[in-house]
């Protein structure tokens, strides 16, 4: 009955392109892609063992954080064994939707403490996301951060070495590289869909005020309420009592990264994923304050181009970013890859390809310097480009456009966090490790540095450093 149940299971899933990418042109369908998300929709159709239960801590609990944690208790196994924030207002709320009994702290290190609490995320405020991993490896839990995965470049190292040497799984939280999606154009890039890779233009764009972060701030805001001095003291300066730089913090480079840190980073992560890709090797960023002027001291509209060497993984291309707050577009979020014989667009979790093939003969008439030539000269060029190339070879070869649609419902923030409680539960390598995760983290808040001293930032892809 099993095997019935698993044969028709797998005939469904292959009908449909199950939690594969269904494809206009079947051809291009991956066999391989469709095996791998067989084997997601399966993964858990065997009992959880009380072996296999992973005990969750959660360490800031704010928008972010309530969307992790919903994300990670549907994954079978996964209890909920306390929470950490610093605002009085959100361990109510856990408490309200957990049950009184919900163990609750408004200082990390006592969850960090507790033997029941195998795995801990990170969705706390960017300046405290390289401490609190650093002492949350060192206490034998397992981590996953959310992005950027440190406030300054100098964390990386630290943490990169903590991570490897804790043997604990470390994870960062840019779902768009557990996306099938984005592993569908990672494949068709690799097999030469769109010839040779030379640009990547990437853009997210929004046009609201929560886009922009101006978030709710609760009526009871002060400086008790949010714990403000054990909030700003990773900061090592006194910064005055401020309801915006703690709930509107991403706006603010005392304690947040800006659309670089929020938004250039999946973005990054994505293009590195696609195109396996260890990082830029030149970086420099602008930006302008265009609309929301509400005291925010990190720009909301910016850009940013990078340049990417040849190197193993790739040839040389060039990224460009752009995050614009106020765009008439309405808000996007778009990765197009462009090629010499065509483009892929990479939207959400949907990709589309279209083609532009060159002709074999080269260009001759039209608007070209032979009609400024003497007549006799035309005609004789003219009758030499006939006798060479033929009527077909002068034309553009024709390949069709395809698009693929990840399924209705498919969450490409599920199977992140499912596949960091699988390495967790089997030791198997994540996707996003501390390295990779660092790689796009640099280049963002090089963007930041590059806007505020309006130079170019050199990187070194190779072995992770500034150049100087």
């Amino acid at each position: 009955m099993k095997k019935d149940i698993a044969a028709s299971r797998r005939q469904f899933l292959q009908q449909i392109g199950a939690t594969s990418l269904v494809a206009a042109s079947a051809p291009l369908s991956s066999l391989a892609a469709q095996e791998k998300a067989e084997e997601r929709i399966l993964r858990y159709e065997r009992p959880v063992s009380a072996n296999d239960t992973i005990r969750l801590g959660v360490i800031g609990y704010g928008v972010q954080g309530h969307f992790d944690l919903a994300t990670a208790l549907k994954v079978p196994g996964v209890e909920l064994a306390g929470i950490c924030d610093l605002y009085t207002g959100r361990l109510d709320n856990a408490k309200e939707k957990f049950g009184n009994e919900l163990y609750i702290t408004r200082n990390y290190k006592e969850l960090l403490a507790r033997k029941d609490i195998d795995a801990v995320i990170i969705a706390t405020h960017d300046v405290w996301h390289a401490r609190i991993a650093l002492d949350a490896l060192a206490a034998g839990k397992h981590v996953y951060c959310e992005k950027p995965m440190v406030y300054k470049i100098s964390q990386g190292y630290p943490v990169i070495a903590a991570a490897k040497a804790s043997g604990k799984v470390f994870q960062v939280g840019s779902q768009r590289v557990s996306s099938l999606g984005y592993a569908k154009a990672k494949e068709l890039l690799a097999a030469g869909e769109i010839g040779k890779l030379n640009m990547v233009n990437a853009v997210y764009d929004r046009q609201s005020s929560i886009g922009a972060w101006e978030y709710t701030i609760p009526k009871d805001a002060d400086a008790m309420t949010t714990d403000w001095d054990r909030f700003i003291a990773v900061t090592g300066k006194q910064i005055p009592y401020d309801g915006k730089k703690f709930f509107w913090w991403r706006a603010f480079k005392e304690v947040g990264t800006g659309v670089a840190g929020d938004l250039f980073i999946h973005l990054l992560s994505g293009t590195h994923f696609i195109t396996n890709s260890k990082g830029p090797k030149s970086i420099y960023s602008t930006g302008q304050f265009s609309y929301w002027k509400d005291g925010r001291n990190l720009p909301d509209v910016m850009s940013g181009v990078m340049q990417y060497p040849d190197s193993p993984e790739h040839a040389a291309f060039q990224l460009t970013l752009q995050v614009n707050f106020i765009s008439g577009t309405g808000g996007q979020e778009v990765i197009r890859l462009v090629g010499s014989e065509g483009v892929i667009d990479v939207i959400g979790n949907n990709i589309s390809v279209r083609h532009s093939l060159m002709p074999e003969a080269p260009g001759f008439g039209g608007y070209d310097s032979l009609f400024t030539f003497s007549q006799r000269i035309q005609d004789e060029m003219k009758q030499e480009y006939d006798a060479k190339w033929t009527a077909d070879q002068r034309k553009r070869p024709v390949k069709a456009d395809i698009v693929y649609k990840a399924p209705e419902g498919y969450s490409d923030h599920l199977d992140h966090i499912t596949n960091f409680f699988d390495a967790v539960r089997t030791g198997k390598v994540v996707v996003e490790d501390a390295a990779f995760g660092f790689r796009a983290a640099a280049p963002a808040l090089s963007c930041n540095d590059s806007f505020l001293s309006k130079k170019i930032v050199h990187w070194d892809p190779a072995s992770m450093k500034l150049v100087v």
